[in-house]
């Protein structure tokens, strides 16, 4: 038990850099006077006196992180994360005159930090705005992933940060470092994420948007997260130039960030497009966006503009797990609606803000299975797999058959259990596969039109399971289940 110690010392440090970001809504709820400031106070007093706590308690367990510390702090976080986080929604809600259950606050601050975007909030207009802004803040404090920003940091404090990094990062291949120390990682992709948040600002502003609502659904769009400050959506703008604004941010967002951080640094772009990864994920979602555009056109559902408009915007919106909508697309014919949610699985890059299998399994997927035909005729043959003109490791092969039996079983099995519930098989299949690719809404009952909050609480707890299984990539928090695992 005593392997814990220094987990929870670093935990406690954690919780405390946490609190600080409550700084946020207490400053735009002073400003925009809605009522609700001393809420953030109250709450950022309590996230820092028990992170201050399980710190002092633990301090004196000063030691290097292994590889299994960081896999379960990881794990720890982001399990304990959301209870903080869902303090605010549920004192806030109360003192609005909108009281939150403690199932649907922490639901709402897991979709918040895990960046899926799916709600169980109505009435988002009139929400006080200081709640808005810690909604649609949360995503983008999950978009890179907090962790990786305490990396950054840590190493200042006296604590290692390279497991946390390996641990946190996405995809198969988590090794690759882009500058000698992990700290210098951390912060290079930090930098990149920090720069294009402020042109997706500065756009959104410039395109006709409130310069609040600008802040909030530029925190949204870089984090691939969905989550707005309105009812309708995206669709409240009624704006192809704000939409198209975002359709160039979400697909910025869905490639590997440290693509950009080499290419800023080197200020050479022509390794950039030449990753075999960004090529197929970009080919998909505008691929995929004009494919569900021809449907829309050739069924009569839009004119030919119309159907570009929205057909381009909603597949890439649901495909890189950002979740926004402009209509309802349910309404489209069913190969549309099918498709977008499909794609949410594998349309971004490892290394992106988004969620899912990730590009990069894919393409290692399909050239296994060339390789395996390839041996059917040519049993002697020797054609290692490979990505561009890297030849991928055994190993990792295995690593990524691997979790797709593990992602393909837990969608099942998770589906089966609100098949239990008797709830409908559209909206059961639809809402645990949306939630294990953090994508947001789904099909059937928790479509773009209505959202989470039509299921019970046990329903609700199930896809909150979902979410956290599919931001930790499943295989890392399944592994801290295991007996092995806590074995000395």
């Amino acid at each position: 038990m005593t392997d814990m110690f220094p987990v929870l010392r670093v935990l406690g440090i954690l919780v405390m850099i946490f609190a600080s970001s409550l700084a946020l809504p207490l400053a735009v709820s002073w400003w925009t006077q809605d009522g609700l400031w001393f809420v953030y106070p109250q709450c950022m007093a309590a996230t820092a006196f028990a992170g201050g706590w399980l710190w002092w308690s633990f301090r004196v367990f000063r030691r290097e992180l292994q590889p299994r510390h960081g896999v379960m702090l990881v794990s720890l976080v982001w399990l304990l994360l959301p209870l903080f986080a869902a303090a605010p929604l549920m004192l806030g809600g109360h003192y609005a005159g909108r009281p939150m259950s403690f199932t649907h606050a922490y639901f709402e601050a897991v979709s918040g930090l895990t960046t899926t975007g799916a709600t169980v909030m109505t009435g988002l207009d009139t929400l006080p705005v200081s709640i808005n802004i810690w909604r649609t803040f949360l995503q983008w404090l999950g978009g890179m992933g907090i962790l990786i920003l305490a990396v950054a940091v840590l190493p200042l404090l006296g604590v290692g940060g390279s497991q946390l990094f390996r641990a946190e990062a996405a995809g198969p291949v988590k090794d690759a470092k882009l500058t000698p120390r992990m700290t210098g990682t951390a912060k290079g992709l930090w930098g990149v994420y920090a720069l294009f948040s402020v042109a997706c600002a500065l756009a959104y502003w410039a395109g006709g948007m409130a310069p609040l609502d600008a802040v909030m659904h530029m925190f949204t769009t870089v984090s691939l997260g969905g989550l707005s400050s309105h009812d309708a959506s995206f669709g409240h703008f009624q704006s192809p130039l704000l939409e198209a604004i975002a359709v160039v941010f979400m697909l910025v967002a869905s490639c590997n960030f440290a693509l950009y951080f080499v290419a800023l640094r080197k200020g050479d772009w022509r390794g950039f497009w030449r990753d075999p990864e960004l090529r197929a994920t970009l080919g998909t979602l505008i691929g995929g966006g004009l494919v569900v555009s021809l449907l829309l056109w050739a069924k009569g559902v839009y004119e030919p503009l119309q159907a570009l408009r929205h057909g381009m915007f909603n597949t890439v919106s649901l495909a890189t797990t950002t979740g926004y909508a402009t209509v309802d697309y349910l309404s489209w014919p069913v190969f549309a609606p099918v498709l977008m949610l499909l794609l949410s699985g594998v349309a971004t890059s490892a290394g992106s803000t988004g969620c899912g299998i990730k590009m990069v399994r894919m393409l290692i997927l399909v050239k296994q299975a060339r390789r395996e035909m390839t041996r059917l005729v040519h049993p002697r043959a020797v054609q290692p797999v490979r990505l561009g003109s890297s030849v991928v490791d055994n190993r990792v092969i295995f690593s990524v058959l691997a979790f797709m039996l593990v992602y393909g079983g837990t969608v099942i099995g998770l589906s089966m259990v609100l098949l239990l519930t008797d709830l409908d098989p559209v909206t059961a299949f639809s809402a645990v596969l949306a939630s294990v690719n953090c994508a947001g809404p789904g099909l059937g009952s928790v479509g773009p039109a209505s959202n989470f909050a039509v299921l019970t609480d046990f329903q609700v707890w199930v896809c909150t399971l979902a979410m956290l299984l599919g931001r930790l990539e499943i295989l890392s928090f399944l592994a801290v289940l295991t007996p092995a695992f806590w074995r000395r």
